[in-house]
């Protein structure tokens, strides 16, 4: 059985090792995610610390915007954006893991303490009742400071994550 997990976009290009689980995984990731891969690509601002490290990521940003925009996969996104909180069709990008586009929509319900994208993934996790996986220990604070019902992994602790029980 697959084990879900709520994530960036970003995600994918920084961290490789999230492409390749050792158990089948499925990422459902907001669509505004998406759309913000095209301002780190085109951004002038380094997303990693070391240049050789940031032009790799910019190249894998550039991989995953040509995935998204494939004809086939185009058109199951599309599906899911005529609805809010519908969710696209699966996008198998290899044997362990899927990707499922949601048009999440941020309500402003935690306005107050967290960004809209960071909003959208909080209310992924409560409506799917799965997991968030980060690399930003600070929102994982924030979460549990604010008691947001929702259970959060860093990106570190992925093989844990997939091993254990996620389910919130």
């Amino acid at each position: 059985m697959s084990k879900t997990f709520i994530i960036e976009a970003v995600m994918l290009a920084v961290h490789g090792q999230l492409m390749l689980p050792e158990q089948p995984v499925t990422y459902l990731i907001p669509y505004t995610s998406i759309q913000e891969l095209y301002e780190l690509q085109t951004g002038s601002e380094p997303i990693m610390l070391e240049e050789e490290d940031d032009g790799f990521v910019k190249q894998m940003i550039g991989d995953l915007i040509a995935f998204f925009e494939e004809s086939f996969n185009k058109k199951k996104i599309e599906k899911a954006l005529t609805v809010p909180w519908r969710k696209s069709p699966p996008l198998p990008i290899n044997e362990n893991v899927t990707l499922m586009i949601v048009f999440a929509i941020d309500n402003e319900e935690y306005g107050d303490n967290f960004d809209p994208i960071e909003t959208e993934l909080i209310l992924t996790a409560i409506k799917e009742q799965a997991a968030l996986l980060t690399d930003q220990l600070d929102f994982i604070e924030r979460l549990v400071q604010a008691g947001i019902p929702v259970q959060a992994y860093d990106v570190e602790d992925f093989e844990f994550a997939v091993e254990g029980d996620n389910q919130v």
